[in-house]
């Protein structure tokens, strides 16, 4: 047990003091001057600093259904080891980084409210929440350093810091900005174009024509009472990152935005039109380098829209009583759907839709990123005293992906089999360009549907049931979910109730294929047998294409062919008659194909044959194991002794319990003993 000497010395040993210097410098103008020409990026705007910030994380680049993609790898919450990760919407993350680009090499979405919009749960308060801990990350490192400044008295003391946290490039007199922009372009070239944009807010302007005034227009003496420091932006210091959220009309106050007056300091400036004694804390103030969320954009009252109008079409706000005041920050708000049908129907609203850049960010259409959701909170490390069954995750993140889904056009085609194909998986008849012309028929897909957040509730009933004191399997949490239903407060269609349970009937039939199929896997899981049968039928297939007889090992007679063989393996995956040759001609190609490059075929190699000769040995040794035998509850010896060999295989090969390694062959059984024996298709 360690005493508290041992725990200051855990503190001392990871405290950076030089780190800690390194974010609290300070200096004079001239010093920062010599920083900007050496380093001109101190200097960037905020979507600058936003693009840059995301872009240091590094991106990879992947191909999906024959489309360029760009993932991000800041999405993928680094910060916070993937606490906040974002799955399966690479694509509108794209679009939000191409909007965040095109602000920051000043293409026109710099003057614009980007606005997320999707169902409730599909991760836009995330994706902001991961943008403003990255600018706060980003603002600590040494590469996201920027600058802002103090005002000091004329003994050098403390007077003010600058309210709104301004670029101290600022401070240089607009006539001569050209000149000194482009003696530091001159250096060479940069990613971005330098420029110093804006005015001093009113309580520096005060400060500053004041001694102006004082040093007989000396601006070189100005200077002197300016203090240059390292600025760390911090949402919980309300320095560079604000967050906006609606309350009801009756409390809501536009000062919120822009800041209000400070009574107790007019009797010492002498005036409440004195910048002095104003506070410039609204959100819109203290959010100024930075970025501001506003939580639920469209719920805010017309009066707060004028200023948001303003705010991100002329980069200005409109303080009480005084000048406009410049700003430079990335505006992020999010909605939901109905809030945002109310603002295509408002005629009102029109100027806002104007200065909106809207990026659809829809729910997971993906089955195995909507798993990786789930599997983040719910694994071995996080449930502690309770199993959850292979699978549980799958059945759940299915049906939520279904429910998400349109129904395809093609007649041919069902819901089950579109998720399949979304997930990668190949069905015959369809091709990378089908998958593709199936999501460009689509209109709404993934804008409605069950949110993850329901799941996770469902799956967390489960899991704190006293029902279920040790394991947790799949019809569980299909029975909470099922149940919720009746109960969802978003969901009033009985409709769309009877779809979504019909919808869970589709998952439930999925899963007993799933785990007949595990069950069969297990029983045939003899490596030895297997390679055996395999051998056995190219021999006969060798044999059948180069029209050849094979000798038997027994009798040593040469033999036609065995066909029964070859069909029995090949029914079992669906290879009609008519296509019998060309099945058995591309194995021997692929046979050849291989030998070529100095591999050797195995069962392994080609994965529709591995699975046919699976479930040709399942065939053979079911009716030895007699696993139907469990629903009698008469099981003999020998009989217990090759079922617990099964059972042993689904908990060392597929993950399963004692509990619902028991439980799954008593469900496998009783599908056997209603002679429901057909493999999954």
């Amino acid at each position: 047990m360690p005493d508290g000497k041992t725990l200051l010395r855990i503190i001392e040993e990871h405290t950076d003091l030089e780190t800690f210097r390194e974010q609290h410098w300070t200096g004079t103008f001239q010093e920062y001057l010599d920083l900007v020409a050496e380093n001109p990026d101190v200097a960037r705007t905020a979507f600058q600093r936003l693009h840059d910030m995301i872009l240091s994380w590094g991106t990879d680049t992947y191909t999906l259904h024959k489309e360029k993609v760009t993932h991000y790898r800041f999405f993928d919450d680094p910060i916070l080891g993937g606490q906040d990760a974002i799955f399966g919407l690479d694509k509108p993350l794209m679009r939000l980084v191409n909007v965040i680009k095109s602000g920051a090499f000043r293409y026109g979405t710099e003057r614009r409210v980007i606005l997320l919009h999707g169902p409730v749960g599909s991760s836009k308060s995330t994706i902001v929440r991961l943008l403003k801990r990255g600018m706060e990350h980003y603002s600590r490192a040494r590469e996201g350093a920027l600058y802002t400044y103090d005002w000091l008295d004329v003994n050098g003391l403390d007077l003010y810091p600058c309210p709104m946290h301004e670029e101290p490039l600022r401070l240089v007199p607009r006539e001569h900005r050209t000149r000194v922009v482009e003696a530091i372009q001159s250096a060479g070239p940069r990613r971005y174009k330098l420029t110093i944009d804006g005015d001093l807010c009113p309580a520096c302007r005060v400060t500053y024509n004041e001694l102006l005034a004082r040093h007989d227009g000396d601006w070189n003496q100005v200077m002197e009472h300016v203090r240059i420091r390292r600025l760390v932006l911090s949402e919980m210091d309300r320095v560079g990152v604000g967050t906006f959220q609606p309350k009801d009309e009756k409390n809501q106050d536009s000062t919120e935005l822009t800041g209000d007056i400070n009574y107790r300091k007019i009797a010492e400036y002498g005036s409440d039109s004195d910048p002095r004694a104003f506070n410039f804390d609204g959100e819109f103030n203290i959010a100024n380098r930075g970025l501001v969320e506003f939580i639920e954009v469209l719920k805010l009252d017309v009066a707060f829209l004028y200023d948001l109008l303003g705010a991100s079409q002329e980069h200005k706000i409109k303080p009480k009583k005084f000048a406009q005041t410049d700003i430079d920050e990335v505006i992020i708000g999010h909605t939901n759907e109905p809030e945002y049908r109310k603002l295509q129907s408002n005629e009102l609203m029109e100027a806002f839709r104007d200065r909106t850049v809207k990026i659809d960010v829809p729910y997971i259409t993906r089955l195995e990123d909507e798993i990786k959701i789930y599997r983040k909170d719910y694994n071995n490390e996080r449930v502690k005293g309770k199993h959850l069954a292979p699978h549980t995750i799958e059945v759940s993140s299915m049906w939520a992906i279904l429910t998400r889904l349109e129904p395809p056009k093609k007649a041919q085609l069902n819901l089950m089999q579109k998720l399949k194909l979304y997930n990668g998986k190949s069905l015959p008849g369809f091709t990378e360009d089908n998958i593709k012309e199936l999501r460009e028929e689509t209109t709404h897909e993934g804008m409605e549907g069950i949110s993850p957040r329901y799941i996770q509730d469902k799956i967390s009933n489960a899991l704190v049931s006293d029902e279920h004191q040790r394991c947790v399997n799949p019809f569980m949490v299909m029975n909470e979910l099922a149940a919720g239903l009746d109960h969802h407060s978003l969901i009033v269609s009985s409709e769309q109730k009877k779809r979504f349970k019909e919808l869970l009937r589709t998952v439930r039939e999925e899963y007993e294929d799933i785990v007949k199929n595990e069950v069969q896997r297990a029983i045939s899981a003899d490596e030895e047998a297997i390679a055996s049968l395999c051998g056995n039928y190219v021999d006969n297939i060798k044999a059948y294409t180069q029209k050849e007889k094979v000798k038997n090992p027994y009798t040593g007679q040469d033999e036609e062919p065995d066909e029964d063989l070859m069909r029995s393996i090949e029914e079992k995956i669906e290879i009609p008659e008519s296509r019998k040759d060309d099945f058995r001609r591309e194995i021997m190609n692929y046979i050849g194909a291989l030998a070529i490059e100095g591999k050797t075929f195995t069962h392994r190699t080609n994965e529709r044959l591995q699975k046919a000769l699976e479930l040709k040995l399942f065939e053979d040794k079911k009716d030895t194991i007699k696993l139907t035998s469990l629903v009698s509850n008469v099981v003999d010896r020998e009989t217990q002794e090759k079922i617990d060999v099964v059972k042993t295989r689904l908990i060392n090969n597929y993950g399963y319990c004692d509990v619902c390694a028991t439980d799954v062959l008593n469900f496998v059984a009783s599908i056997f003993a209603r002679g429901d024996v057909k493999s999954k298709k």
